[in-house]
């Protein structure tokens, strides 16, 4: 079933005192709203998978409650399926003194199971948490990873129409986190629509079709996820160097302030001018850099991506430690060489994303950030063994020797 905004809005009143509140609340004074959310409306389709990101405050979690019908909005219209799990809090829903077994059965029922369904599925839930003897133990003892683990176990014991989660994962150990992604994954082969609160961009591009972006309580961007987080990123840096409001801020591929700026850039490999690649072949980028006046702590940074913008590798001058007086010379472009001697990447499409930046991060100070700069493309080499996958490791498979047994 599809899950429809359609101009919605989320208000809070505010009041001065508490003299203000009773008045409020007696019809004698006007109330004061907080506007969390406006004008808020996307559409999204049985089994897309849709990431949401903003910077703290811009109304990401009120707007999956709304969705998940734990809040009600203020204005507009939400149509939602009615099966809907939601990991929206850690341990929300969950009695501290209950034990792990017994809030299962309470969440069960929640989702609307029987007892015999739950007592049913109890033991592949128990197998999915991993918890061992605290299942029986009251939740108050559990660590933050013990909660997230019972919970999306309980959440995902029924593939659910809609899967909702509020960067829930992030406190789970890694191994875990492999599990319950490899688990929504399955969901979404079969048809799970999931909408996903995370501040980490892999995860994003990894699991989602979309993104949104939310900012001040508005929809500032519904996108692919590669060019939603760019925008972001280039958002968060103009900010961060002018405080701009979010509408102020305009991308098209290309941001910055101008203390520095990339002239010009060209490809090349083993001499030639690079389009079409080999696998491991060599890589040169050649740029003109040029800073309008001193900056001290000029950074070069590249990234190399592939067709859904996922990042595939990318490092900076200053994290490397190299070319520290890039900034010392105002007004002279200089050329610098970036020399890769051996793209070991899969076939495929790639873009290039360059930076300069203050220090180790465009945050900063981002003087000039130029996305998908250049495009190329990355093709099978019929000498080389076959493989599949992102990159071309080296690799190779023999039988081991038999050890030799001797007869005393």
């Amino acid at each position: 079933m599809t899950i429809i905004l359609e101009q919605v809005g989320k208000a809070y009143p505010t009041f001065n005192n508490r003299l203000h509140a009773l008045g409020t609340w007696l019809g004698l004074c006007q109330r004061k709203p907080r506007w969390v959310l406006r004008d808020i409306s996307f559409r999204i389709e049985q089994g897309e998978a849709v990431g949401v990101i903003g910077v703290n405050g811009a109304g990401k979690s009120t707007l999956l409650k709304l969705i998940t019908g734990t809040s009600m909005a203020t204005t507009g219209r939400i149509t939602a399926p009615e099966h809907i799990a939601a990991l929206l809090e850690l341990g929300m829903g969950f009695h501290p003194e209950f034990t792990g077994r017994q809030n299962v059965m309470l969440a069960g029922r929640m989702q609307g199971l029987e007892r015999a369904e739950i007592l049913e599925l109890m033991p592949a839930i128990e197998a999915f948490a991993d918890i061992g003897e605290y299942i029986d133990q009251p939740v108050r003892a559990y660590s933050s990873g013990m909660f997230v683990r019972l919970a999306f176990s309980v959440a995902t014991a029924v593939r659910p129409q809609v899967l909702i989660i509020d960067e829930a994962l992030a406190v789970g150990d890694a191994y875990f986190q492999h599990k319950s992604f490899a688990r929504i994954r399955e969901f979404r082969e079969q048809g799970t629509t999931l909408l996903f609160v995370s501040h980490d961009p892999t995860t994003i591009k990894s699991l989602c079709d979309r993104a949104i972006l939310l900012g001040e309580g508005k929809l500032l961007m519904d996108g692919r996820p590669d060019a939603v987080l760019d925008y972001y990123n280039a958002l968060i840096a103009r900010r961060e160097e002018a405080e701009l409001q979010p509408e102020e801020v305009t991308y098209a591929g290309r941001s910055g302030n101008g203390k520095a700026c990339i002239q010009s850039l060209r490809l090349d490999s083993a001499g030639n001018p690079a389009q079409v690649l080999t696998v491991g072949a060599p890589l040169t980028l050649t740029l003109q850099v040029l800073a309008n006046e001193y900056i001290d702590d000029l950074s070069l940074g590249f990234m190399i991506r592939d067709r859904t913008g996922y990042d595939v590798f990318g490092s900076n001058t200053w994290l490397r430690g190299e070319l520290a007086d890039l900034g010392h010379r105002p007004g002279e472009s200089r050329q610098v060489v970036i020399r890769l001697p051996s793209l070991r990447l899969g076939p495929g499409s790639y873009s290039l994303a360059l930076a300069l930046h203050s220090g180790a991060s465009h945050v900063a100070g981002n003087y000039d950030w130029w996305d998908k700069a250049a495009v190329f493309q990355i093709v099978a080499d019929n000498n080389q063994p076959h493989f599949a996958g992102l990159c071309a490791l080296q690799a190779s498979i023999e039988l081991a020797e038999s050890p030799q047994h001797t007869v005393e």
